[in-house]
């Protein structure tokens, strides 16, 4: 499978986002069309229904020809009632529990990491290797976890890069 993030979005560095339904900056347009040129055709196009996503999956389906489908299941992590804040203005007496154990503990009105990881498995679970699969980096992160058995803090070691073409699958354990 062909994990691809979104392009870049027009937000401001430091804010703290994930279901917040962002467009991409004036260079993700660019991203886009490099993303496009460097992912191989493919037979279908999954994504996260979020703008960000949206238009990188529309430009996808264009050049392969293909309608995108979106499932809400792709969308970045909930993250409650720190959407659009910055995280410096989270009063730390809040945010400092929750970093703690962010796998296990929701956010304040939103979800934990472990709820994203359930949701994305599941909507992978019947998806061929020639699709083409335009989501967040948590979703991301959630995967190579669940696919690889990297712990949560090497998922998060480093970010999955914007709008390029990522080839994950599950691994079979070997015998």
């Amino acid at each position: 499978m062909i994990f691809l993030r979104h392009p870049r979005p027009d937000v401001k560095d430091g804010t703290c986002y994930g279901r917040l339904d962002l467009d991409i900056h004036a260079d993700g347009h660019d991203q886009i069309v490099r993303a496009v040129e460097s992912t191989p055709r493919v037979t279908r196009i999954l994504a996260s229904p979020a703008l960000r996503c949206r238009k990188l999956a529309l430009s996808l389906a264009e050049k392969n020809n293909l309608e995108p489908q979106f499932d809400e299941r792709l969308l970045e992590m909930h993250m409650g009632d720190w959407e659009g804040l910055l995280w410096k203005d989270i009063p730390r007496e809040h945010s400092e529990p929750w970093l703690r154990d962010p796998f296990n503990l929701p956010c304040p009105g939103g979800e934990s990491f472990r709820q994203v990881q359930l949701r994305v498995v599941e909507a992978m679970q019947e998806v061929a290797d020639d699709t083409a699969i335009v989501c967040h980096a948590g979703p991301i992160r959630a995967l190579q976890m669940a696919w690889t058995g990297i712990t949560f803090q090497q998922a998060f070691a480093q970010a999955p890069p914007y709008a390029e073409p990522i080839i994950l699958r599950p691994e079979i354990p070997q015998e």
